[in-house]
């Protein structure tokens, strides 16, 4: 039996502040003690904002692994999670990006055993989108916390973006993770176990990022697998383009509707098993 306090591990880009230390607090209340971090910072971002976000990280008491600068190609992220899985080490690692909030049905512990119990080597989770009640980017204030900011979840990532919305959020350390943490070949989640990833992308500032994304994998500047990141950032930025600069959380597609960190949306469980089974790559249609 592995160890069933598992590692988290993160490639973190120029996230503001606070949201890391909100997203430290989130996993420390779940029972995380191991952060292995490590940084990834595009040349767009001055020094003193990496200096900043260093500085809190340390404040958290967490210690970075390492930092990078330069192109944010497509294989970066995946080169720098490996090493710090290998660094890590034998056990559980618990996959998350600094805007990715996993929620579970049960202690971590207990997932952890039965995903052992059942023989699988990994848990899966699904994204759950947060936005904004107005459906505009905006910031939010640290003192009123996430919820508070960004109070409706839905399901934008494959339903706008056509974006893979699964995840692997656990995976025992001998296991192959692709890129972007949707997949792990040769092996399923639990269907019926499947936890929800709070995706806190949508803030003041990602449309820029979008935009900046979009421009450097399509002249080259970042390399790409395949086209479909760059896609998806042109769905989004498509989408606010033609609704005012907002999403449109009235769209019945995106099932949005309040939800919270605190417990798990009403009917999840048959809601995502539902959507982890049947979603498929999207042939492009050209429409949102």
């Amino acid at each position: 039996m592995l160890s069933t306090l598992p590692a988290l591990i993160a490639v973190v880009g120029p996230v503001e502040p606070p949201l890391l230390a909100a997203w430290a607090r989130h996993y420390r209340l779940l029972g995380i003690e191991r952060f292995l971090i490590a940084f990834h910072f595009p040349d767009h971002v001055p020094d003193a904002q990496r200096h900043d976000l260093q500085a809190a990280c340390r404040e958290l008491g967490i210690i970075p692994t390492g930092t990078s600068t330069g192109p944010w190609h497509e294989h970066t992220n995946t080169q720098l999670r490996d090493a710090l899985r290998h660094r890590a080490g034998p056990g559980w690692h618990v996959l998350a990006d600094a805007d990715e909030f996993q929620q579970y049905p049960a202690p971590l512990s207990e997932v952890i055993a039965q995903a052992e119990k059942s023989g699988k080597p990994v848990v899966g989770g699904l994204m759950l989108d947060r936005v904004a009640a107005s459906g505009r980017l905006t910031g939010w204030r640290p003192e009123d916390g996430l919820d508070l900011a960004y109070p409706l979840g839905g399901h934008l990532t494959h339903r706008l973006l056509h974006g893979d919305p699964r995840k692997i959020v656990l995976a025992r350390h001998d296991v192959t993770v692709s890129s972007g943490n949707h997949r792990s070949p040769g092996h399923r989640p639990d269907a019926d176990r499947i936890c929800a990833v709070h995706h806190f992308k949508w803030r003041s500032g990602v449309l820029d990022d979008l935009r900046r994304r979009v421009q450097h994998f399509a002249s080259g500047t970042w390399q790409e697998n395949t086209p479909a990141v760059r896609d998806e950032a042109g769905r989004l930025l498509a989408h606010v383009g033609r609704h005012g600069g907002v999403i449109n959380t009235s769209d019945p597609r995106f099932a949005f509707r309040r939800v919270s960190l605190d417990r798990m949306p009403f009917s999840w469980p048959s809601e995502a098993r539902n959507i982890f089974t049947t979603w498929r790559p999207h042939a492009h249609s050209g429409q949102d």
